[in-house]
Formats: structure tokens, C-alpha cells, sequence
């Protein structure tokens, strides 16, 4: 994790269609799968809304930073501080 311009920075790898929608771990990075298909962005949304929920943070509060298209992406994590982001991203862990 890094933090720029008042956002910490979180990369994660998204699975779209996934049979099984959810946010797990793959070694030191976040996996979220989801249902939607990567058409017209409909992944993107789908990661951003399931993060947010598993981060219990508003989808607002994220934005995809690098990675539109692949997926592996950089997410803008705003109004949490590092420590605070680690904390509720350990807690994900633990949780799945």
C-alpha cells in the first residue's frame, strides 16, 4: 500500500464472471470476483461496489487509478488512513 495525494493506493486482481462473487487473498494482494462479465466497464463497477462492501466504505470513496482494462488494477482508497486500510484489509483475510 502507498499513500498519494490524500489516498492510500491498493492493488487487487479482479475475476470477472465468477461463478463464486466475493473479495479473498491470493499472497499479498486482494482477489475480487465477480459475477459481472469485463463489457462496457461492468467489472470495474462490480469490483469498486463488492471492495467498498467488504471495506465497509461508501463506492464513492474509490477509484481505479491504473489498470482500467486489465485485471490487475491500482485503487484510490480515500479517507482512510494507511493503517486504518491495512487493519479492515487484514480483517478480509481473516473473514474469507
Amino acid at each position: 500500500m502507498m499513500h498519494a495525494r490524500g489516498s492510500t493506493m491498493l492493488e487487487i486482481k479482479v475475476k470477472p464472471g465468477s461463478k463464486r462473487p466475493g473479495v479473498s487473498r491470493e499472497g499479498e494482494r486482494l482477489v475480487v470476483a465477480v459475477a459481472a462479465r469485463a463489457v462496457e466497464g461492468a467489472a470495474n463497477e462490480g469490483a469498486l461496489n463488492a471492495l467498498a462492501e467488504a471495506l465497509g466504505i461508501a463506492p464513492s470513496r474509490l477509484e481505479i487509478v491504473r489498470g482500467h482494462r486489465g485485471r490487475l488494477k491500482t485503487i484510490a482508497v480515500s479517507g482512510l488512513a494507511p493503517e486504518e486500510l491495512r487493519a479492515r484489509v487484514a480483517s478480509i483475510a481473516v473473514a474469507n
